[in-house]
């Protein structure tokens, strides 16, 4: 919307760095409008330093001087012809986007947070341990460990279904657990126990 006698910075230019404001933007236009070199070097070096008063915090990094000539370069969109002081090819990496992080693929298991790094380690110890006493006493113990967590992660419900199926899935099925066969150990929610602790007293 227009108003005639108003002027909006929605209307106005977009800023490369609006963290230095408008009028330093001018100050970099009217450099790269000077005729001679010696004028747009004495003016750059004004502007040089506006932008520090402007952005005082930039010193207490050790480059900031180099930072202050690159944000200049951009401002000038490469167009300012002067003698630079420090080397300002590389500053474009300044407004570069950080490659995205990469997120887990099909062939790229994820562990949720709440089974913990030790039950990880012990699922994949579990996709290449031999069938026997010892594998079947760690699936006993790991099912029952996973049941604790879900508990405390679920606030006091859990399907033991689930443990069976995460069971299963994080070991590549090599485990499958038969919930007709399969005896959990008695256990009840923080909240129970709260509950129980409480009535006791």
């Amino acid at each position: 919307m227009n108003i005639k006698g108003l002027d909006y910075n929605t209307q106005r230019e977009k800023l490369v760095m609006p963290e230095y404001g408008r009028e330093i933007q001018k100050m970099v236009d009217l450099a790269i409008s000077l005729p001679t070199k010696e004028e747009r070097n004495a003016c750059a070096q004004s502007i040089i330093e506006q932008m520090e008063s402007k952005n005082p915090q930039l010193r207490n990094n050790p480059d900031y001087e180099q930072t202050l000539w690159d944000h200049l370069f951009l401002m000038s969109r490469k167009q300012l012809d002067i003698d630079w002081p420090f080397d300002v090819n590389e500053a474009e990496k300044i407004h570069a986007k950080p490659n995205p992080v990469p997120l887990p693929g099909n062939d790229e298991l994820y562990y949720p947070r709440y089974y913990g790094r030790l039950l990880t380690e012990v699922f994949e110890h579990l996709k290449t341990m031999p069938e026997g006493p010892k594998r079947d006493e760690l699936v006993r113990q790991t099912a029952n460990q996973m049941k604790r967590d879900l508990l405390t992660w679920g606030n006091g419900s859990v399907d033991d279904e689930k443990v069976a199926d995460d069971l299963a899935r994080f070991t590549d099925g090599v485990i499958q657990l038969d919930l007709s066969m399969f005896q959990f150990d008695h256990m009840q929610s923080a909240k129970s126990e709260t509950k129980s602790k409480k009535k006791k007293k």
